[in-house]
């Protein structure tokens, strides 16, 4: 989908995602956690909701089920939905496990 010929931040991604539906925790670079929703994951990264967004280009962890606390940066943010790069993509083990971890949504 594209507004005035240009894609959307959420189309600009290198592989495709699996849906999920998975409450969890992100704390910014100054410490904040906020609660948000993965709505989408890859083995480098995942788009959330989360009301109190972060700024793109802001580093922050996210609590992963089997994996435990994860660096990733936002890439961008729009309307309460971030999209975000795992500062190292997972390999295809700790993928599967976060998979298998997550409700599908």
């Amino acid at each position: 989908m594209t507004i005035a010929g240009q894609m959307l931040p959420s189309e600009e991604r290198s592989e495709p995602r699996e849906p999920v539906l998975y409450r969890t925790r992100v704390t910014g670079a100054n410490g904040v956690e906020r609660s948000a929703t993965l709505v989408n994951v890859s083995a480098g990264g995942f788009m959330a909701r989360c009301e109190d967004g972060f700024a793109e280009g802001e580093s922050i962890v996210v609590l992963l089920p089997r994996l435990g606390r994860v660096a990733a940066e936002v890439r961008w943010s729009l309307g309460g939905r971030m999209g975000c790069r795992l500062k190292q993509s997972l390999g295809m083990s700790d993928y599967h496990l976060l998979l298998q971890a997550l409700p599908r949504g």
